[in-house]
């Protein structure tokens, strides 16, 4: 018995040299991947992807297409999440260009996605869009502290979520009643965010990522070779998705165009600054109805704001593709300058206030506001209001298509150029459509043939 007690020490304390020497700290900390791989955080990752993206893969496997091309490339982010959180555990903390360096495999994953929704719209766009939007939840990862500029991990899952789920809900609504694998796949989607990945980065971090405080730089980190027989890395994104700079708006031009023509929203008086407003146009000028949006000076971080209880207002442009502009109240002018056409707009919460956007974005969503107008030249795929009260949308360029969902009272003022935008309704009421009709700026109130899809 004793001999055999001895046998087995001997092969212990064998082994326990092994792995010292194979890479064991004196803590007996793992330094090697494989060890860090079975780290309990990176075990219910694996559990994770396990028990609800198998489900979206599933569905996605029925449906085929580009359904199934944008669901490979969700579950291939999620991937590249889990070996950046492998690689955090081994790497110190990184300045913030190297934060941008380290999280680029990501990144190029994300811009994968959001390629799918550009150009064409595809009969998949809602899919494409919602799968697209989610991923920007798996941004949390980039959380340094409270003065980075982002929600806390386990909020920004939740916000980028609630971005998302507009189209998935667009998804729900149109298969409910013609192929219940769509619906099955947009429920497991949401699923995979809420409660999956919420409730993972709740258990694991809440705080955001724990780097190691004695690994290796991030630098040296992304700059190891690959092994024998690994495919080179992708070449570099045209763009970030995680910017090493805050941004804002930098021009400090005068607001032309018909912006000038408008007063103060809330004024209460909309034929201030408009010509001939006939008598059938007077809906606009009662108490509840507010006359078009004015964009009359820039706002500025300086000014003192006020607060929602929703959370403080926001005026920021985020991993390089969304603007978000969230929980603004009596501010008039708000403005969004510089941007560009791959860009979209999320404008939630929002109060009695007024945003200008000067230049073409891809995409506008108005969620959750009261009496909020909103001046936009050109947007590339659609611009929609949902879950609103009393807002006034201007197009002074083009739009291929608006969407009111849910909302009661919208105005949209129309250009000449927007004319045969496609307007669709769902569950919404007291919508007018104003159009110009001579170049003195008159405006007439049309009865329309409005599409609605409740």
């Amino acid at each position: 018995m004793e001999a055999k007690l001895i046998e087995r020490l001997e092969a212990a304390v064998a082994r326990l040299e092994s792995l010292s020497a194979g890479g064991i700290s004196a803590r007996g900390l793992p330094d090697g991947v494989d060890e860090v791989s079975s780290d309990p955080s990176i075990l219910a990752f694996d559990d994770l992807m396990a028990q609800y993206a198998a489900r979206v893969s599933a569905a996605a496997e029925k449906i085929g297409g580009q359904v199934l091309d944008v669901t490979k490339l969700v579950l291939e982010a999620f991937s590249v999440q889990k070996k950046l959180l492998i690689e955090i555990k081994q790497t110190q903390k990184p300045d913030m260009a190297g934060l941008v360096e380290f999280l680029k495999p990501l990144n190029e994953v994300i811009l994968k996605v959001n390629a799918m929704t550009e150009g064409r719209r595809s009969d998949f766009f809602n899919h494409l869009k919602s799968a697209g939007d989610s991923l920007s939840a798996l941004a949390w990862i980039a959380y340094t502290g409270k003065d980075c500029g982002m929600s806390m991990p386990i909020a920004h899952v939740e916000e980028s979520w609630q971005m998302a789920e507009f189209y998935n809900n667009k998804v729900l609504v149109e298969y409910r009643n013609k192929d219940q694998i769509h619906v099955e796949w947009a429920k497991a989607l949401k699923e995979l965010y809420l409660p999956g990945l919420r409730d993972y980065v709740k258990s694991h971090y809440p705080l955001g990522p724990v780097w190691s405080a004695s690994g290796k730089k991030a630098s040296s980190a992304l700059s190891k070779a690959p092994p024998p027989g690994a495919p080179a890395p992708p070449p570099p994104p045209p763009a970030s998705l995680f910017s090493s700079e805050p941004s804002q708006p930098s021009s400090s031009n005068p607001k032309q165009g018909m912006s000038a023509v408008f007063q103060e929203i809330s004024s209460g008086n909309v034929s201030v600054g408009l010509k001939k407003v006939t008598a059938d146009m007077k809906t606009k000028n009662r108490t509840d109805r507010t006359g078009v949006v004015s964009a009359s000076g820039k706002e500025t971080h300086s000014s003192s704001p006020s607060f929602s209880k929703a959370g403080p207002p926001k005026l920021e442009l985020q991993m390089g593709r969304k603007w978000a502009v969230e929980n603004q109240i009596g501010r008039k002018n708000l403005v969004i300058d510089d941007c560009d056409a791959k860009q979209s707009v999320y404008i939630y919460g929002c109060k009695d206030s007024v945003l200008q956007i000067q230049g073409k974005v891809n995409n506008i969503t108005i969620d959750k506001c009261t009496k909020m107008g909103v001046v936009f030249k050109d947007v590339v795929a659609a611009c929609e209001v949902v879950n609103c009260n009393g807002v006034e949308v201007q197009c002074q360029g083009s739009a291929p298509t608006i969407s009111v969902d849910n909302t009661s009272g919208c105005q949209l003022y129309l250009s000449k150029d927007s004319l045969g935008t496609s307007i669709t309704t769902a569950k919404s009421s007291e919508i007018n459509v104003l159009v110009p009709t001579g170049p003195d700026g008159d405006w007439l109130s049309l009865i329309l043939h409005i599409r609605n899809i409740s």
